[in-house]
């Protein structure tokens, strides 16, 4: 399946691009979040008329984040959980309970924009969580979990 990107998407491709991905991706991701439109001449020249339009509500987003990103630098996060004598959590932290715990805090933060590449965290301690605000916008989230017996 052809699409065109109204948006720059990850790993795929940027404002404009022809690319092809298989159609369960297209039809499933792309299309209903508004992130590509399929690749026919009528798209194209509909996308052309309005590529002024969308680079420029991508760089209105791109600013935004960058701005959020500014927040995260000076900002430490605290979870307090249940844990053994030795650290050990009973359970896990995951990014619903970190993306909840920053909104409370007074940082709006969503759980799609957690990045625990190696899973829910289970140690008591100091952590770093990549925070992806953007396809362009990585920062960093210190984090702290006290355990609690």
């Amino acid at each position: 399946m052809e699409v065109i990107l109204l948006q720059k998407v990850a790993n795929l491709g940027n404002i404009g691009d022809l690319v092809k991905v298989k159609s369960g991706y297209g039809r499933n991701f792309l299309l209903p979040h508004g992130k590509a439109t399929l690749a026919t001449e009528a798209n194209k020249a509909k996308f052309e008329a309005r590529r002024a339009e969308l680079e420029k509500a991508a760089r209105e987003e791109l600013a935004a984040a960058e701005a959020r990103a500014t927040k995260f630098a000076a900002f430490k996060l605290s979870i307090t959980a249940k844990a053994g004598s030795e650290g050990k959590l009973f359970g896990s932290v995951g990014t619903a309970d970190i993306a909840e715990a920053a909104t409370k805090a007074g940082i709006a933060l969503e759980r799609s924009e957690v990045r625990l590449p190696e899973g829910p965290i289970r140690l008591a301690g100091e952590h770093s969580v990549q925070i992806q605000l953007h396809a362009d916008v990585v920062t960093t989230l210190n984090l702290t979990i006290v355990g609690e017996e």
